[in-house]
């Protein structure tokens, strides 16, 4: 079968994503760069007929009802394959998203240490954002893995759909896909108390109803993990409090600062090795933090970060100084990353040797073996610090 040849490919080339569109060749996209695998245009009749290939009887009607289809494929020589399916100009495309079997571990992603503590934690609100494709499902699943391999209890994960494949470890998994185990978010999240879950995964939060659900599964006394398509902490919070009607907003801020435990966000940047590298914003919520979230004081949380000597909060700017000063990403790569480059410059003058520092103002944007880490900010964070009254 054709679509077998091209699922092999994938995972020959180790591509993230494969597309398939009418008046264009099939591409892949291997670390973050798309290119053809072959010069041959795709015809009208030969992206339906890999479209309907793909999808059952039910989800091809329901195709044609929405013209929208998410659905998981499974190749047994490759692997778990993540399609959507949609239509576009009149006719149907294509973009389908390789999901390894193998989930990476902390240490391969270079994830901070401090993610560790808060998957461990008994309850709270975690919240993990950034843009499409930036490698938000990979850190999720990384995090409940370690928590599966180390503490017993029962994981729940509610997907639309399923991205990672978990084995039971020390704890049980049990993983439900919209649309095959359940009909939506909120039906599986109301149903999800009486299956006695210590970790709720949601795979995302797109609406008030679910965001409802998250929080109270939270203030019940759950560990609840769900991603959120933001740019940063701020954003994400803006985006959240943006799903309520205003006068809704005074009761989801007050339960928001006791339940929140921590906004993960991350992009992926180019390391050295030209492979794709997570930077990451992590805001952890200190007493501080909480109490400007529950005043609605959104826009000086930033500030707060920034300023906080909290162990493992970091601002992107942060992230990216350490990820540059630890000779991971060159200069160039982490300005272009950064919100504030002009932050993000004066963090980089401060911890670096002079030396370096001399260099960089000559131009010199490459690696020096001879320049140390970056020493601010130390990541360790033990859990009871996370444990905190407002």
């Amino acid at each position: 079968m054709y679509l077998d040849r091209l699922f092999r490919l994938m995972a020959e080339k180790q591509a993230s994503d494969l597309f398939i569109t009418c008046g264009a060749p099939i591409n892949i996209k291997v670390n973050g760069v798309v290119s053809p695998v072959s010069t041959q245009s795709m015809d009208v009749e030969s992206v339906r007929r890999i479209a309907y290939e793909l999808m059952s009887k039910e989800q091809a009607r329901e195709f044609e009802n929405e013209m929208e289809m998410n659905l998981s494929h499974l190749d047994r020589a490759v692997g778990n394959f993540r399609v959507n399916i949609f239509r576009q100009r009149g006719s149907i495309s294509l973009v389908i998203r390789f999901v390894r079997s193998h989930i990476p571990t902390f240490e391969q992603l270079r994830l901070p240490q401090v993610l560790l503590n808060i998957v461990s934690e008994r309850r709270g609100l975690v919240l993990i954002a950034g843009a499409t494709g930036s490698g938000k499902s990979t850190t999720l699943a990384a995090m409940i893995d370690y928590r599966n391999a180390n503490r017993s209890g029962h994981i729940l994960t509610i997907e639309d759909p399923i991205e990672y494949l978990f084995e039971h470890k020390r704890s049980l998994v049990n993983q439900r896909e919209i649309g095959v185990d359940t009909h939506s978010f909120q039906k599986a999240l109301a149903n999800a108390l009486r299956e006695a879950p210590d970790l709720i995964m949601i795979g995302e939060i797109r609406d008030r109803e679910t965001m409802q659900q998250a929080l109270l599964h939270t203030l019940t006394g759950h560990l609840c993990l769900a991603t959120l398509h933001a740019n940063n902490s701020y954003h994400a919070l803006s985006r959240i409090i943006n799903l309520f009607p205003y006068d809704a907003r005074s009761g989801l801020l007050s339960d928001l600062s006791i339940g929140l435990r921590a906004i993960v966000c991350q992009r992926l940047i180019r390391n050295k090795d030209g492979d794709l590298q997570p930077a990451v914003e992590i805001l952890l919520n200190t007493s501080l933090i909480a109490e400007l979230i529950k005043n609605g004081e959104i826009t000086q949380i930033k500030e707060a970060m920034e300023q906080s000597l909290y162990p493992g909060s970091q601002t992107f700017e942060q992230a990216l100084c350490r990820l540059y000063l630890d000779g991971i990403v060159t200069y160039d790569e982490s300005m272009a990353a950064s919100d504030s480059p002009t932050n993000l410059a004066w963090l980089i003058n401060q911890n670096a040797p002079t030396a370096r520092v001399e260099a960089m103002s000559s131009g010199e944007s490459g690696s020096d073996p001879r320049r140390g880490g970056a020493d601010f900010g130390a990541m360790h964070i033990e859990p009871d610090m996370l444990d905190r009254t407002h």
